[in-house]
C-alpha cells in the first residue's frame, strides 16, 4: 500500500492533524498521572506506637510538649526514642516498631537508668502520625506501617504489573478491532477507575481499582502512539512521537503540584482523576486510522476519512481516492471487491506475538528493540528513584524530575531527524552507561559531581527510552504494530518492576545498581547499532516490506547485498 500518500496530497502536520494530535496527546497526561500517583499515595510521615492512657508530657531531645503531635515534626527514629507520660503517671519510650514502659521511674528525664519491658506494636495497636506534612494518606488509613509496611511498598510493583498486562493485551485488541475503539475505551475507563480509588475504604478493593486502571492506563499510552503516527507525515512523525512524552512528562508535574496543594490522599486522587476529562466529550468523535482501515481493506470507511481531511484542511475532497492508495500488485486480481469495501479472496490470517519472529532477522530486531525497551525503562527508574536521595523538598524534586525531560525530548527530536533514529538511540545508552561507570569511579565528597552525572544518565536514558516508541512504530508493519509497540512496552514494565529490586542492592554496595545499568546500557548500545535504519522511510504495511529496511537493492541480483551480514535486523 502506498498510504504514505496521504500526508504528500493533504500536508504532513495540517489542520486536521493538529487537532487530532493535540486532543490524543492530551489525554496522555493522564497516563503520567497514574503512573506516578502513587508517590504521594503511600506517603508515609513520622509516627510512633502510641502509649496506653492519655499523655501528659513528651520528651525528645530538646523538644518538649504535651502531645506526641508537638514533637513528631522532629522525630527521627536513629536519634532515639520518645519519651512520654501518662496521667496516670507512667512513663513509655516510644520508636516506631515498639514501645517500652520504665518500671518505678524516678524523675522524668530523657536518659533514665531502670527497668524495662518492651513490647512489640503490630496491627492491633494504636499509631500517632505527624499530620504537619501528610494529612492523610493509604498508610495512616489503613496502618500500613512495621509488619504491614510491605503491603504500603506493594503498591506501585502491583500498578506496574497492571501496566505490564494492559500493555500486551491492548496493544494486540488494538491491531484487530481498531485503535479508535482502544483509545475510547481506556480513556473512560481511566476516569471511571481513578475516581473509583479514591472511594475504596478497604485496601484489597483499593489495589484491584488501581490494578485495573493500571491496565487501561498502559493500554491508552500505548495505542495512541500507533495513532499519531499513523496520522502524521514521516517530516513531522519524529516530533509528534516523541512529543507524546512530553505530556507523559507535564502529569508528572502535575502530581507534584497537585500533591504540594493537597494532603488528602482520596481529595488528591479525585482531583487528578478528573483534570483530564474534558477529554471524553470529543474523544468519541475521533476517526479511525487510515492505516488500519486501509490494512483490512475497508475503502469506502476510507475514502469517507480521506473526504475529511481534505475539507478540514481546505482541500477539494475526491482528489485523492481510496483506491488509488493499493500498490498495482494490489490490484483487484488479487480480491474479492464487494461495494465500498476490498476483501481479501482468503480469510484474513490472525497474529500472534510469534510473528514476531517470523524469521531469523526479525527475531534479532525484536529482541534488540525489546532490550532496549528494557534498559530504558529500568535506567529511567535506578535514575529517578535515586534521585530522592539529592535530599531538598520532594514536591520539587518530583516537579524537577518531570520538567528534565523536556530538554531530552527536544534533543532527541532534533538529533533523530538530523542523523537518524539508530545513530541517536546507540549513543544515548552508551552515554548513560558512561555516566553510571564514572558515578562508581567519582569520590563520595564531591557531591556536585555524583549529582551531574546522575543528571546525565538520566537526561541520555531518556533520549533512547523516548525515541523508541516511534522507532518500533516504523520497524514494523501496520498489521502487527500495534502488537510490535504493545509488547516492547511490556518488556518496558517489566524493567521498570525490575528497577525498584536493582535500587535495594545498593544495601549490598552502594554502586551495584549503577554497575547493572552501566553494564547492561553499553552492550544493548552496541547492539542497537545493528538495527537497520528508518529515517525517512515510509511506513510499512506487509512483513516482506518490514523485513526489508535496511536492505540496499542492486541492479545486479547476483551480487551480494552489502548490508547483508553487516547489519542483523
Amino acid at each position: 500500500m502506498s498510504v504514505e500518500r496521504i500526508f504528500d496530497e493533504f500536508g504532513h502536520f495540517k489542520r486536521f492533524q493538529a487537532c487530532l494530535y493535540f486532543a490524543a496527546v492530551f489525554q496522555a497526561i493522564a497516563c503520567g498521572i497514574h503512573y506516578l500517583a502513587s508517590v504521594f499515595l503511600v506517603e508515609r510521615p513520622n509516627f510512633v506506637c502510641a502509649p496506653p492512657g492519655n499523655i501528659t508530657d513528651v520528651l525528645y531531645g530538646n523538644h518538649t510538649g504535651a502531645s506526641l503531635e508537638e514533637v513528631l515534626p522532629f522525630f527521627k527514629p536513629a536519634n532515639g526514642p520518645m519519651v512520654v507520660r501518662t496521667t496516670v503517671g507512667q512513663q513509655w519510650e516510644l520508636s516506631t516498631c515498639q514501645r517500652t514502659q520504665r518500671m518505678n521511674p524516678t524523675d522524668f528525664t530523657y536518659e533514665q537508668v531502670v527497668n524495662r519491658t518492651t513490647e512489640k506494636c503490630d496491627w492491633n495497636y494504636h499509631y500517632v502520625y505527624d499530620h504537619s506534612e501528610v494529612y492523610q494518606s493509604i498508610v495512616t488509613d489503613w496502618d500500613l506501617v512495621c509488619d504491614r509496611e510491605w503491603l504500603a511498598k506493594l503498591c506501585q510493583p502491583t500498578f506496574m504489573m497492571g501496566v505490564l498486562v494492559g500493555a500486551l493485551v491492548f496493544g494486540d485488541i488494538a491491531d484487530r478491532v481498531g485503535r479508535r475503539r482502544i483509545l475510547m475505551i481506556t480513556s473512560l475507563c481511566q476516569f471511571v477507575f481513578g475516581v473509583s480509588v479514591a472511594f475504596m475504604r478497604n485496601y484489597y478493593l483499593f489495589m484491584v481499582i488501581r490494578f485495573l486502571l493500571a491496565m487501561v492506563s498502559s493500554g491508552y499510552l500505548v495505542v495512541v502512539f500507533v495513532y499519531v503516527t499513523e496520522f502524521t507525515g514521516n517530516k513531522v512523525r519524529t516530533w509528534t512521537s516523541m512529543h507524546v512524552h512530553a505530556a507523559f512528562a507535564a502529569g508528572v508535574m502535575m502530581v507534584a503540584i497537585t500533591g504540594y496543594l493537597v494532603r488528602t490522599w482520596w481529595i488528591y486522587q479525585i482531583i487528578l482523576s478528573t483534570c483530564t476529562s474534558p477529554f471524553l466529550f470529543f474523544c468519541w468523535k475521533f476517526p479511525e486510522t487510515p492505516f488500519y482501515l486501509m490494512a483490512k481493506g475497508r475503502l469506502q470507511e476510507t475514502q469517507v476519512l480521506l473526504d475529511s481531511i481534505a475539507r478540514f484542511n481546505g482541500l477539494e475532497p475526491g482528489r485523492l481516492r481510496a483506491e488509488d492508495l493499493l500498490e498495482p500488485k494490489e490490484a483487484l486480481l488479487e480480491q474479492e471487491v464487494v461495494p465500498g469495501r476490498a476483501q481479501p479472496a482468503e480469510p484474513e490470517r490472525k497474529l500472534s506475538i510469534l510473528d514476531l519472529f517470523g524469521t531469523w532477522r526479525m527475531t534479532w530486531r525484536t529482541v534488540t528493540v525489546w532490550a532496549v525497551w528494557f534498559i530504558g525503562s529500568l535506567g529511567y527508574y535506578v535514575f529517578s528513584l535515586g534521585s530522592v536521595n539529592l535530599g531538598g523538598n520532594q514536591y520539587i524534586n518530583l516537579f524537577l524530575a518531570g520538567a528534565v525531560e523536556f530538554p531530552s525530548y527536544l534533543i532527541g527530536c532534533y538529533a533523530m531527524d538530523r542523523v537518524g533514529r539508530k545513530r541517536t538511540c546507540a549513543p544515548a545508552l552508551l552515554l548513560a552507561g558512561t555516566a553510571c561507570m564514572l558515578i562508581i569511579v567519582v569520590p563520595n565528597d564531591i557531591e556536585v559531581l555524583v549529582i551531574i552525572l546522575s543528571m546525565t544518565g538520566k537526561f541520555a536514558i531518556a533520549i533512547a527510552f523516548g525515541l523508541i516508541y516511534l522507532y518500533t512504530c516504523e520497524l514494523y508493519p501496520t498489521i502487527i504494530r500495534s502488537l510490535a509497540v504493545g509488547s516492547g512496552s511490556m518488556m518496558c514494565r517489566v524493567g521498570s518492576i525490575v528497577a525498584p529490586f536493582c535500587v535495594y542492592l545498593a544495601d549490598i554496595w552502594q554502586y551495584l545498581p549503577q554497575l547493572i545499568v552501566g553494564i547492561l546500557a553499553f552492550i544493548i548500545g552496541v547492539l542497537t547499532l545493528l538495527l537497520p535504519e528508518t529515517l525517512g522511510e515510509p511506513l510499512t504495511s506487509t512483513m516482506e516490506e518490514a523485513e526489508a529496511l535496511g536492505r540496499k537493492s542492486s541492479p545486479d541480483q547476483g551480487k551480494k547485498d552489502p548490508e547483508e551480514g553487516v547489519e542483523m535486523n
